[in-house]
């Protein structure tokens, strides 16, 4: 219990907790930064967070995941440790008016770290959540999920987009978020029990902050600036036309972004009738691109989407910022423990996450 942890930890029971979830990207990966569409889904499994005030400027921050208590400063900068997106989202609720001071926080997670299902947004998403309750403050999940991505951009360094956050601040467990990163436009939408959406665990775990996905990043603002626009997904043919004087791996980039984000909407389109042939098809089509256009999938993700699709999943596809982590597949319901233990037992190294 999170209460236990926080008693046994600080010496009193906190006066605050909830609970935020994760999430897995159904379809829609790299088009938040660049103006497209997402659809991603709140997951069962999550973080656990309870939360105090303190009336000086120390943070002090337990998590069943490590063994030492993080003390932070309100005045800190971040170390590269676990606790930076603890700290960083106090010192933004002290910077927004939701705290006066710093705090005790005791997390306990069922998420798995490094596997792309947003732990980090759930943490900061999570403490910036418990900091409105005790502000009694009438600040809105989105607007709680703007606060969190700032935490993310400008305190810890990594250049995200909003899908994360908006997903675990707004979506329950069982529902997708169609979200416009553009408009920040959404809709909710609840997935039906017949078909399951599985996240299945690589066995090799990322650290997005090591680069790679700040090149990525990179290389769509290098577009972003011949273009002279922010919306690379939004562009057509004869924009992509424009593009023969880049390189062909900026090229490449530019098709992911403009293909992935026509796959979205036609995926959110396919969700509404229940048609997963279609759904599966389009998540297919998605690995595909991030595999051959935006290069962000390894052997190891690669070969257990297609095990999971010749052992009889609609569709599968890497889920999250690349280069490791889980694989989401949509499989029928009454399929699926058969499909999962054939999968894990052609895949040593891989996990069942949800």
């Amino acid at each position: 219990m999170i209460d236990d942890l926080f008693n046994a930890t600080f010496g009193l029971n906190p006066e605050t907790k909830l609970f935020t979830p994760g999430r897995v990207n159904l379809i829609g990966e790299h088009t938040d930064y660049n103006g497209g569409m997402v659809l991603p889904a709140a997951i069962e499994l999550g973080l656990d967070i309870a939360l105090s005030r303190r009336s000086d400027n120390i943070i002090r921050i337990v998590s069943d995941k490590f063994e030492e208590v993080a003390e932070r400063q309100l005045s800190d900068n971040p170390n590269d440790e676990w606790s930076d997106y603890a700290a960083g989202a106090v010192i933004l609720a002290n910077e927004t008016g939701l705290l006066e001071g710093g705090a005790d926080i005791a997390i306990k997670t069922s998420l798995p770290f490094g596997a792309g299902l947003s732990s980090s947004a759930a943490v900061i998403v999570g403490i910036l959540k418990a900091a409105r309750h005790l502000a009694n403050s009438d600040m809105s999940d989105a607007q709680i999920a703007v606060l969190a991505r700032r935490v993310e951009n400008e305190f810890i360094g990594m250049p995200c987009g909003i899908m994360d956050q908006m997903a675990v601040a707004l979506a329950r467990p069982g529902q997708a978020l169609a979200l416009n990163t553009q408009t920040l436009e959404y809709e909710l939408i609840d997935l039906p029990g017949d078909y399951r959406m599985t996240v299945i665990h690589s066995g090799v775990f990322r650290q997005l902050s090591a680069g790679r996905y700040k090149i990525r990043k990179e290389e769509c603002d290098e577009i972003k600036r011949f273009l002279m626009r922010d919306d690379i997904c939004q562009i057509d043919d004869r924009d992509f036309q424009m593009l023969s004087g880049l390189p062909e791996t900026l090229r490449r980039r530019a098709r992911h972004c403009m293909s992935e984000h026509k796959r979205t909407v036609e995926a959110i389109s396919r969700l509404k009738l229940e048609n997963f042939e279609e759904f599966g098809r389009l998540m297919n089509e998605s690995h595909i691109s991030m595999k051959d256009d935006f290069e962000i999938t390894l052997r190891a993700i690669d070969e257990l989407v297609e095990s999971a699709l010749d052992l009889g999943a609609t569709g599968a596809r890497m889920t999250g910022g690349g280069f490791g982590g889980c694989i989401v597949a949509c499989v029928k319901t009454d399929e699926f423990v058969p499909w999962r233990d054939a999968l894990l037992e052609r895949h040593s190294d891989a996990f069942f996450v949800c």
